[in-house]
């Protein structure tokens, strides 16, 4: 979007990027909405032995003799925990990042960013929308993915959640901010929206169900992330930006790497090559949605640094369903050639480039998997088996094996045949 132009992007599709997830929606992404997802969960934990306590305030911990004392309160008494490992999911400058004085370290090259967002009910969908009508079909039902809405120096997000809630805000560098006056809430919200004629439209009913929250610095980054006794998860060792939701890979890494060191009964070098690995994939995340927020403004340019997230990711996914997780250990491929590549390419996209886009396809050609880059699909990519077929010597598979792949994940959509 260019702000205060009279057209959206309509179904200009080179001011559109749309890359399918899944084949079909019987095996798709959903949004469900967080508080219930968060008590599903809690309840298979519960499931499976862990105690649950909530409504909880801690004041402090204490950390000796390979053992953790947690002091706090519940329903206003107090309480003592002991444990022989703390792991801190409590999200950035979380609990222990505050209660052991942790100190922070910067993300070299990031703006710095802040946000504001609330939730909605009755917010309308952009497939109903005229300007989203064109005759051809989407690779999948747009409204149903995380829609990002970008424009120079910042950008919205609208997630409708399966349960008639919209998330949606805004990110945006500190200049941009203070010019879009985020500070004053609802009001900056109803004047950026006024500034984009199809947000407007598909906001027109909508409600704020709860307050704005400002968020005056997004990103963070923990200057140590392991000691004795302890370790934050990687959504409490560092956060970047919402673009493109990079905490929630970072996170399950970050877990599955966690796990081992607790099979290892929490070894030492295990817990240090975590904290290793945690801290190298926030810094991948940040050199990318740096170049991200510098090219804003330059749309040919974000849609072509963002086929290096979406090679990696689908190379990464592809590689771990036919079990070989070796060829995609680390987020963003950081550990590869293709994460070198990637690092330098990135750190030179802060301005503009006049072969990016020959660079990117070139760098991603090896683990392109998903026919990114291929210019008869004009910013649409579906879900296509002739991709795999046709890059199965790329994750070491047959085509035996691809189609096995295919079968074992329901590509088909079992609901439409006869």
């Amino acid at each position: 979007h260019s702000l205060g132009e009279p057209q959206g992007p309509g179904a200009e599709r080179a001011r559109q990027l749309l890359v399918a997830a899944s084949p079909h929606d019987g095996v798709s992404d959903t949004h469900w909405y967080r508080a219930d997802f968060d008590n599903f969960l809690m309840q298979q934990a519960r499931s499976l032995g862990a105690e649950y306590v909530d409504e909880v305030s801690l004041q402090d911990v204490s950390m000796s003799s390979g053992q953790a004392e947690l002091r706090g309160s519940r329903l206003g008494r107090e309480f003592t925990v002991r444990a022989r490992f703390v792991v801190d999911a409590t999200g950035p400058r979380g609990f222990l990042h505050r209660a052991l004085g942790l100190e922070e370290s910067p993300l070299p090259e990031f703006p710095a960013t802040q946000a504001l967002y609330s939730h909605f009910s009755g917010a309308g969908r952009l497939a109903d929308l005229p300007d989203f009508r064109n005759g051809e079909a989407p690779p999948y039902p747009i409204d149903d993915a995380a829609v990002h809405h970008v424009f120079d120096g910042g950008w919205i997000w609208v997630l409708q959640f399966n349960n008639g809630i919209t998330s949606a805000g805004v990110a945006a560098s500190d200049g941009v901010a203070a010019r879009l006056g985020l500070d004053r809430g609802a009001e900056a919200w109803e004047q950026l929206l006024a500034r984009i004629p199809v947000l407007k439209k598909q906001f027109a009913g909508a409600r704020a169900e709860r307050d704005f929250l400002k968020v005056p610095r997004l990103s963070f980054r923990s200057r140590t992330t392991v000691g004795e006794g302890w370790a934050l998860l990687p959504s409490a060792a560092g956060f970047v930006d919402p673009l493109l939701s990079t905490g929630f890979p970072l996170t399950l890494l970050g877990i599955g790497r966690l796990a081992k060191a607790m099979e290892c009964g929490w070894d030492h070098a295990e817990l240090l090559d975590y904290a290793e690995r945690t801290d190298a994939e926030l810094m991948a995340a940040g050199r990318l949605i740096a170049a991200l927020y510098a090219n804003m403004g330059n749309f040919p340019a974000f849609v072509s640094l963002s086929l290096l997230y979406f090679a990696a990711v689908s190379y990464a996914e592809t590689a771990r369903r036919l079990g070989k997780p070796h060829l995609a250990s680390s987020f963003l491929l950081c550990d590869s050639p293709f994460g070198a590549g990637c690092a330098d390419l990135l750190r030179r996209a802060q301005t503009p480039m006049d072969n990016l886009e020959e660079e990117v396809l070139r760098l991603i050609d090896p683990i392109n998997v998903a026919g990114l880059g291929d210019p008869g699909r004009r910013n649409w990519y579906p879900v296509d088996a002739e991709d795999l077929f046709r890059s199965a010597a790329k994750v070491e598979a047959t085509p035996d094996e691809i189609a096995d792949l295919l079968r074992r994940c329901v590509f088909a959509d079992r609901r439409s045949t006869p």
